[in-house]
């Protein structure tokens, strides 16, 4: 007959795989992150070779073409080993969805860069498809955030992805600023989705710092990055400032793009301390959860608990009491086992706390993304003004932005169709 000590071991054995399944999760963010990176580069120079005409940059941009291919290529490795079956009732069916979506996305990868060769791809264009492959690899960076079971690999999660979602419209600004400064002309539709670009990295930095830790954060503003993000500053003004159909200098493309690539390049810093402190972090508990599986199954083989002892023992055991010497344990067995319990229960239900926490920013995310989709598709709107619209209505209603936006998505149903 099973005891409840058989059941407290399958719970320690259920928390013990599911850190598992965390720590791939980490070692998969970690690829993922690092292949974001180098498509990032990658726009970036295509824009630089485009914009001057395929005159320029084409030896950079095949290198990093090299650099690419090599960590696609570890990315999909992360997958031959993986029982997908097996694995989606753990990480759920969302995640591997968007997985299935990125390797749709690298498929076509190469006839991508075969017709960027080929020519008849301007820079917008060319940028919205390396932005829409990136898209895609954040949302598994998402997903794994929003499944995670342990508090503190939520919390490190949620960071991640919002410091990945800065560095990207980091990014997106890194190519149109060297995509204008190429051309050697500045348009107001450019500069006003710069201005979008820039406000759009803040509000993620912001959710960064919340979940971070300190000493993380501080790698942000460290005098290095300080003194890269004070001339991207000044060179700002100049693209930005400069009046509709002005000239531009076309050598500046060259020191935005470095740059641009310096502050990415230290964000890449503090996302690999993230991705290095996750694996970390999932690596000691799994080493703790094992270490009490063993003490408990020790314990388990000596306990001869009195039936009565549920209605007798006080209802919380003391947190703080120490293990003694009866048959290991400082307690009469009875009053261990429920300690045992008491201690799981009380543990899981912080985690719950602590969990829901953090999973709140990720759904207010994804409701104002939501939202921004739907004032897309029904009133032909960008990306930049859809969340302009958004924000004007929450500060003329005087609410939070994420309440406008779910009181938007309860009036879809009524909304007539596109």
């Amino acid at each position: 007959m099973k005891t409840s000590l058989d059941f407290l071991l399958a719970a320690k054995r259920c928390e013990i795989d599911g850190l598992q399944r965390l720590a791939f999760t980490a070692h998969l963010v970690d690829v993922t992150a690092r292949l974001v990176h180098g498509l990032q580069r990658e726009r970036g120079l295509t824009n630089l070779y485009l914009g001057s005409q395929g005159k320029r940059f084409a030896e950079a941009r095949l290198e990093q073409l090299v650099a690419s291919r090599q960590v696609e290529a570890e990315w999909r490795a992360q997958f031959e080993r993986l029982d997908a079956g097996a694995a989606q009732a753990g990480h759920g069916a969302r995640l591997f969805s968007r997985i299935a979506c990125v390797l749709q996305g690298l498929d076509g990868l190469e006839p991508l860069r075969r017709q960027l060769c080929e020519g008849g791809w301007d820079t917008a264009r060319a940028t919205e498809a390396y932005v829409r492959l990136i898209a895609a690899l954040l949302s598994v960076v998402f997903e794994a955030a929003d499944s995670a079971t342990d508090p503190e690999v939520s919390r490190q999660l949620v960071a991640l992805f919002n410091l990945m979602q800065g560095k990207e419209f980091a990014g997106q600004e890194r190519a149109a600023g060297a995509a204008l400064f190429a051309r050697g002309q500045a348009d107001a539709s450019e500069q006003q989705r710069l201005l979008h670009l820039i406000e759009s990295q803040e509000r993620c930095l912001e959710v960064f710092d919340a979940f971070a830790p300190p000493e993380t954060r501080a790698l942000l503003s460290a005098p290095h990055a300080s003194n890269t993000l004070a001339e991207l500053e000044r060179l700002r003004r100049v693209v930005c400032t400069a009046a509709h159909g002005a000239p531009l200098q076309p050598e500046r493309s060259q020191t935005w793009f470095d740059v641009c690539s310096a502050r990415m390049d230290a964000m890449k810093t503090v996302e690999d301390r993230l991705t290095a402190d996750l694996r970390g972090t999932c690596e000691h508990k799994i080493e703790h959860a094992q270490a009490e599986l063993e003490r408990f199954g020790a314990f388990a083989e000596q306990a001869t608990p009195d039936p009565l002892v549920f209605y007798l023992a006080p209802a919380h055991a003391p947190a703080s009491a120490p293990p003694g010497a009866a048959q290991g344990f400082g307690l009469p067995i009875e009053r261990s086992v429920l300690e045992l319990v008491h201690d799981q229960a009380r543990r899981l239900q912080a985690m719950g706390d602590e969990l829901e926490a953090a999973r709140a920013s990720l759904n207010e995310r994804r409701l104002i993304e939501r939202a921004k989709g739907l004032l897309m598709a029904h009133r032909q709107l960008s990306e930049a003004e859809a969340h302009k619209t958004l924000r004007q209505m929450a500060m003329n209603q005087n609410r939070r932005i994420v309440d406008v936006a779910e009181a938007l998505l309860a009036m879809a149903a009524v909304l007539p169709p596109r």
